[in-house]
């Protein structure tokens, strides 16, 4: 018997060929997903990592700029010390025998002043300087007007005699003063080289010393002390500028008679060093502690009304109120005028309406007479002296 044909066979192809179909459909379907946007979809790329910069350990801080130190009120320069001392005003005798004086380039601020018998004293302030065993004088006696100028510094005032006005008026106004002859004998000595009373002299010390011993305060309160005005270091060393805002006028020289025969006063501009280099009669003026020439940063000139008080020619200066001033400095001069309202203020210095900026260093002050005019004591120009 013949074996009959089931068509297997056939059926295995047909199983084929619609697997061969399911996996072209597929194939078909996945490329589709793909392409279906048109470009092949990027993966997103990773954000950028911060990469921090290697360090040897923390960060240290920031440090801050010292506090500026304290400045001495009348020099404007800095204070070695945090204390601020008392400023001490010591007389001193001017007249010719009595030249060259000791201590005056110590201080931080020299004022000259008519005295009775035609010639000036001059009244030395000190407050910052270190030479505390630096011999001052010669020292002479004080006047009611003198006593004013140390009023006006807050200055325990030094002096040998005085006139009756004087004496009345430290009694009465119960000032702070050391004299060589009534109260502060030990504060002062004789010098033998020199002849009486040319030779007597004192020193910062011996001064504080003796002051303290009389009860007297002498460490300043910076708010009572004197409040100059001064001008920045850069400021300091600039030149003015000629025909400038301030009005200001070259002046290398300078000279101030005080109207007194025989005597005049004269101050010659050191461009390398920025100050007025004083001489008296045409020859320098030295201190005798140094050998040094009396300079200063700043000179200011200012008239104040005198009036004669008596046959022996002792003499009222008016140094309240105001008046006009020339401020020579850095080799230029300027009007300006001075102002002292009460007793008990500072003189003060102003131009064109605004406070004169001192320049960092020494201050010299001359007081002459408005009669006959305040024009008539002083001369300056743009010309070198020899």
């Amino acid at each position: 018997m013949t074996a009959r044909n089931t068509g297997l066979p056939g059926k295995k192809r047909c199983r084929r060929a619609a697997l061969l179909l399911l996996a072209g459909g597929l194939l078909a379907l996945t490329a589709g997903c793909s392409l279906g946007g048109g470009e092949e979809a990027q993966p997103p790329k990773p954000a950028p990592v911060k990469v921090q910069p290697e360090s040897d350990g923390p960060a240290e801080p920031a440090v801050p700029s010292p506090p500026p130190g304290p400045k001495a009120p009348l020099t404007g320069l800095p204070l070695g010390e945090t204390a601020l001392a008392r400023p001490v005003m010591v007389m001193i005798n001017n007249a010719p025998q009595a030249r060259p004086q000791s201590g005056l380039s110590d201080a931080d601020m020299l004022l000259e002043v008519l005295a009775e018998g035609e010639i000036t004293r001059l009244v030395a302030v000190y407050q910052s300087s270190p030479a505390v065993q630096n011999p001052i004088g010669p020292v002479r006696s004080i006047r009611p007007y003198f006593i004013e100028l140390g009023k006006s510094f807050g200055a325990i005032q030094v002096h040998a005699g005085g006139s009756p006005d004087g004496y009345a008026k430290l009694k009465k106004e119960r000032i702070d003063d050391m004299d060589e002859i009534t109260n502060a004998g030990p504060s002062f000595w004789r010098e033998k080289s020199r002849k009486a009373p040319h030779n007597l002299y004192t020193s910062l010390e011996k001064i504080r010393t003796g002051a303290e011993g009389r009860g007297f305060t002498v460490t300043g309160d910076a708010a009572l002390l004197p409040a100059y005005t001064f001008a920045s270091a850069d400021a300091a060393v600039q030149p003015v500028s000629a025909g400038g805002p301030d009005g200001s006028v070259e002046a290398l020289t300078l000279d101030v008679t005080f109207l007194v025969k025989g005597y005049k006063v004269g101050y010659r501009y050191e461009a390398g060093s920025g100050r007025y280099l004083r001489s008296i009669d045409g020859e320098p003026h030295h201190d005798l502690n140094n050998g040094s020439q009396l300079a200063a940063e700043n000179v200011i000139v200012m008239g104040a009304d005198h009036k004669v008080l008596d046959k022996e020619g002792r003499l009222d200066v008016k140094l309240t109120g105001g008046g006009e001033a020339l401020i020579f400095q850095k080799g230029r001069t300027q009007k300006g005028e001075w102002r002292r309202g009460a007793s008990s203020e500072a003189l003060k210095f102003a131009s064109g309406g605004k406070a004169v900026e001192l320049i960092p260093g020494r201050t010299h002050i001359l007081i002459v007479p408005n009669a006959p005019d305040f024009a008539s004591h002083v001369t300056y120009g743009p010309t070198t002296q020899p």
